[in-house]
């Protein structure tokens, strides 16, 4: 029933009239339910941006009611084998079809997690069943798919949300849903969620079960991210040379929100562009923030590597000030 779905699963697009945000991906396939003759396709982008949305709208309009004999979901993240081409794709594949379209459409959401042996028995599959089987391949990077199945596909490449896009479906769920949402509150999702609906839609959701009535601290709270303010401040004392109180807005920062290292890190290259710095001490700001990520990607000490990128924030401060004299 509807009030038992994740919000992300009740307002998901029905139809490809729902689709948000990319009108005109959606009038392309459109086009092609009309003529009952869909090619294999590639659908490329971010996450949560609507390529499952699509694919399944797609289904739905194309099949009717036996869209999900018609249709093989499949995450290549979970199965990502040479096995999995052999062995479901090839039995779904090689069945013919039930619905009055003359073939079926198999889905594969994360392809780029294939390994490259799996991609060329997934080439070779996609020529055998082309009669009958129709292929969507959903992906973030297309570079990671190899070229002959790129040539087989007509890709589309789907971008981040608009902030109005975002703004939209929140406060239509929020009049459904008899949420009372601050305008702060709005901009606080749409910062935190970059483009994503998915992640938009569960922070409404998640900040709706502590409070009918949500304000941009709730939503910063349950989402595990500093207001965009707090983590310019940690910057600009680290740049003057506060260091101590740069540090304790770190401490404020990590204990108060929650945060990863990686999520402080991801949000204070965000606010590189608007510091009042030259333009030579913002690459050197990027420059290092870049360093310190690859560090704690392979699994340096967070809190050393948050306090060292301080430091240099700090050293660069100096650089930056001393420059002006």
């Amino acid at each position: 029933m509807d009030f038992d779905l994740p919000w992300t699963e009740k307002y998901r697009p029905k139809n490809l009239e729902e689709v948000i945000g990319h009108k005109e991906i959606a009038e392309r396939l459109k086009a092609f339910v009309k003529s009952k003759n869909v090619p294999n396709m590639m659908f490329a982008g971010p996450a949560g941006i609507g390529k499952t949305s699509a694919t399944l709208a797609l289904a739905r309009e194309l099949f009717g009611d036996a869209y999900s004999e018609s249709l093989l979901e499949l995450n290549s993240s979970d199965e990502r084998g040479i096995d999995i081409v052999r062995g479901k794709i090839k039995d779904f594949a090689r069945v013919l079809p039930l619905a009055d379209v003359p073939f079926k459409i198999i889905f594969l959401d994360e392809s780029d997690a294939l390994t490259p042996d799996a991609q060329h028995a997934l080439r070779r599959t996609m020529e055998v069943y082309a009669g009958a089987t129709r292929f969507i391949l959903s992906c973030n990077f297309s570079s990671k798919i190899i070229e002959p199945i790129q040539s087989r596909c007509v890709v589309f490449r789907f971008k981040p949300l608009s902030e109005n896009d975002i703004r939209e479906m929140l406060v239509k769920i929020s009049n459904n849903e008899g949420i009372k949402i601050s305008e702060d509150g709005i901009k606080a999702i749409i910062y935190i969620s970059d483009g994503d609906m998915r992640k938009a839609i569960n922070a409404l959701q998640g900040a709706s079960t502590l409070s009918k009535s949500i304000s941009e601290e709730t939503i910063y709270k349950v989402s595990s991210r500093a207001r965009p303010q707090e983590i310019k401040e940690m910057m600009e004392f680290a740049l003057k040379g506060s260091f101590v109180e740069a540090r304790n807005k770190l401490d404020y920062v990590l204990l108060n929100y929650g945060m990863s290292g990686e999520d402080v890190l991801l949000q204070v290259y965000r606010e590189v562009a608007s510091l009042d710095v030259p333009d030579r001490a913002k690459v050197q700001l990027v420059d290092r923030i870049g360093e310190y990520n690859f560090r704690m990607v392979e699994g340096a000490n967070e809190r050393i590597q948050l306090e060292a990128m301080l430091a240099q924030i700090m050293l660069i401060g100096q650089n930056a000030h001393e420059s002006k004299k």
